[in-house]
């Protein structure tokens, strides 16, 4: 019998891992909304740094497609990593992994959604990984690909949600020693990245 619980999504700082893939300079021109998912990237490497949450990071074959854009402040990611493969679960991910002690949940975004970002998530879950894909932080070079990719993976049990939802999870409290500092970052509304135009 094969029967699903409900994954209700809780983040803990201390039990979180953010994975931000492939935000890279070849494909500024190419990617629905980049300058949108650019930003929130920003917001969300901010609030894992205030929050002492691990960043991984991945770059596909930088040699030609050039690497991390500038905007993205990459001080203090646990690992950069060059890769062919689309999924970002390589060998030294998984070892990064086993390393951070209680690791539940994966916090993921970048591009295209419908590619590396999939089956990223795919792999993940498929290991008892508990995985949020930020939709205001994730695109493709077609919208089509993009939703498509979100309404699927969010049947197969991953959590669909957005920047804000997430670092105001993971502070949990207004008494939250960084509340101030996080909500500073989402002072401004994320931009809707085209996520709310009739598709």
């Amino acid at each position: 019998l094969f029967f699903q619980m409900t994954t209700l999504g809780n983040l803990t700082p201390s039990s979180t891992v953010f994975f931000c893939c492939d935000m890279q300079e070849r494909f500024r021109p190419a990617i629905k909304y980049f300058g949108d998912i650019i930003s929130v990237g920003q917001r969300l490497l901010q609030g894992a740094r205030l929050l002492g949450i691990p960043v991984i990071v991945t770059e596909q074959y930088p040699k030609g497609l050039g690497s991390t854009v500038q905007e993205i402040d990459l001080t203090g990611a646990k690992l950069v990593l060059p890769k062919t493969k689309f999924s970002m679960v390589l060998p030294e991910v998984e070892a990064a992994l086993a390393d951070i002690p209680g690791v539940r949940s994966v916090v993921l975004f970048g591009v295209e959604t419908h590619v590396c970002i999939q089956q990223t998530a795919l792999e993940l879950i498929g290991r008892g990984l508990e995985v949020h894909i930020v939709a205001d932080a994730t695109s493709s070079r077609s919208m089509m690909d993009r939703m498509f990719a979100l309404e699927r993976l969010a049947r197969t049990g991953i959590i669909v949600t957005t920047s804000e939802a997430i670092l105001l999870q993971l502070v949990a409290d207004k008494e939250h020693p960084k509340f101030k500092e996080i909500q500073n970052l989402i002072k401004a509304s994320a931009p809707e990245s085209g996520l709310l135009s009739k598709v």
